[in-house]
Parts: C-alpha cells; structure tokens; sequence
C-alpha cells in the first residue's frame, strides 16, 4: 500500500478531516491528502502541520532527556483545528488535521493503525 493510499484511507474513516500528511522533522511533507481544500480555505494548514511538527521535535528531545521514554501522540486542540500527530520512526511522523467537529477518536485510532504500514513503506 503506498503513502497516499494509507492517508486516503484516514481521511475516508474519519469525519471531519482536513488534512493528513507524512512528514519528516525537516519539514517536509513526503505525502499529503487534502479531501477538501474549501472547508479548511481559511486555514494555513500547511504552515500548521510544519510548526506542531516543530513542537513534536521538542517534546521528543523533552522526554529523552527527562527520561520518560518516546513519545508516540501528541495532539494540539484549537478551537479552528483539532491536530493529532503520531511517531511513524525516529524520522516520521503521520498527521492528521481535524474541524473541530471532526471525530477526534476515530482519528487517533486511525493514526495508530496507520502508522505501521507507514513505517513499512518508509
């Protein structure tokens, strides 16, 4: 299954999606899947996905050197975007960009099953 078929695949299980990227702690997007750009037009998504990624690095190096072990999700809430990001490795993680009607659950759920066969692709 390649990258845009498993984000696909996220997006159509989870109401509410705007946005589902893999990406690396460069910034860069290796995949991404808008369903519909009109919902989120008023919405730097892009520019959000890379600073919460910027975020995530941080929290990665917070937890080793606290010693609290990896950090596999964290999400960033606002009231314009529901955003959860998952670890795919040491170098990846999965995003997943939500209205805040979306269905926030499905979408962690969808993430953690996503995120092997995304590992395995990488």
């Amino acid at each position: 299954m390649s990258f845009r078929a498993s984000l696909e695949e996220v997006v159509k299980s989870v109401s509410g999606s705007v946005a589902c990227s893999v990406m690396g702690f460069d910034g860069i997007a290796v995949e991404t899947v808008q369903p519909d750009a009109q919902s989120a037009a008023d919405l730097d998504v892009g520019t959000a996905l890379i600073e919460y990624g910027n975020l995530l690095s941080q929290l990665k190096q917070a937890a080793e050197g606290l010693k609290t072990g990896q950090v596999t999700e964290i999400s960033v809430n606002t009231d314009k975007l529901l955003t959860i990001m998952r670890m795919v490795n040491n170098d990846y993680y999965v995003v997943l960009a939500l209205l805040p009607d979306g269905n926030y659950g499905k979408g962690r759920y969808a993430l953690r099953l996503a995120a092997p066969k995304l590992a395995r692709e990488l």
